[in-house]
C-alpha cells in the first residue's frame, strides 16, 4: 500500500530538491486535473529534469527534457500559488500531487527511464 505524505510548506524546497536528485533522467508524466477544463496530459514519458519550488514567485516548476539530442530543450510546467504538495513513493515510482488555489491538481508520476 502506498502512503501519501503531505509536505509542510517550509519543507517544499528541500523535499522537491531531493526528488530531483533521486530521479533526474527518469521518465515523467504530467497530468492536469481541472474541473472547468477537464483532464489533460501535459507530458508523457519524457525525461525528468527537475522539480523545485520558487518561494519568491510562489510557484512549483517541473522541468522535462533538455538532456539529449532527442530532447534538446527544457520544457517547464508551472503550478502557480500551490496550496498543497504531497508525495507518494511506490516501489520504483514516485508520484507528486500539487494543488493550486482554485482546486486544479497537477499529478507528476516519475518512473525509471525506459531503455
Amino acid at each position: 500500500m502506498t502512503e501519501t505524505m503531505t509536505i509542510d510548506r517550509n519543507q517544499w524546497v528541500d523535499q522537491l530538491d531531493s526528488v530531483t536528485r533521486d530521479h533526474e533522467g527518469d521518465d515523467v508524466t504530467i497530468e492536469v486535473l481541472d474541473s472547468e477544463w477537464g483532464d489533460a496530459h501535459e507530458a508523457q514519458r519524457m525525461p525528468f529534469t527537475y522539480v523545485n519550488y520558487d518561494q519568491k514567485d510562489d510557484v512549483v516548476i517541473i522541468g522535462v527534457g533538455g538532456q539529449s539530442g532527442s530532447w534538446p530543450v527544457v520544457l517547464r510546467h508551472m503550478v502557480w500559488h500551490p496550496t498543497e504538495v504531497s508525495i507518494a513513493p511506490s516501489g520504483d515510482k514516485t508520484a507528486l500531487r500539487i494543488t493550486e488555489q482554485d482546486g486544479t491538481v497537477t499529478l507528476v508520476t516519475i518512473s525509471p527511464a525506459s531503455s
